[in-house]
């Protein structure tokens, strides 16, 4: 990074459940760094999920990587071509191009650290919280 960049860039200091917060209905995310923060390096969120809650749907994205993280209870993740199961620990990254997904199939709460590089993804926050409360 050049000097200029590191000049504006500034250290981030979030207590837990601090953050910008967005409501999908039994899912919700709270986005911690983004690219007012990063420079537009990437975006970084929570994102928690009530019992047996499904996820975005299926998707990829032809640029960015999409990276987890299971901070709480057992994930289910589709990634590529196939689903997993994902419990508190397990690390996995969605390369640009690759279709992933997640989901709770249990009785607990789970909750995803996501990091999506390069940043920007909360630039599609708006759209996405209007297609939740649409659709359900």
């Amino acid at each position: 990074m050049s000097d200029s960049l590191h000049a504006r860039r500034q250290p981030i200091m979030l207590a837990p459940d601090e953050g910008r917060h967005y409501a999908l209905g039994k899912m919700r995310a709270v986005f911690k760094a983004d690219n007012a923060e990063t420079a537009g390096g990437y975006s970084i969120s929570e994102w928690w999920l009530e019992p047996h809650t499904p996820g975005p749907g299926k998707h990829s994205h032809e640029t960015n990587d999409d990276i987890f993280y299971v901070i709480e209870g057992t994930a289910h993740i589709w990634i590529g071509d196939r689903w997993i199961e994902a419990p508190r620990g397990a690390f996995v990254c969605a390369p640009a191009g690759v279709e992933h997904d997640f989901e709770n199939r249990s009785d607990a709460r789970v909750g995803l650290l996501n990091i999506y590089v390069p940043g920007g993804f909360e630039n599609d926050m708006p759209a996405i919280v209007q297609w939740f409360a649409e659709n359900g």
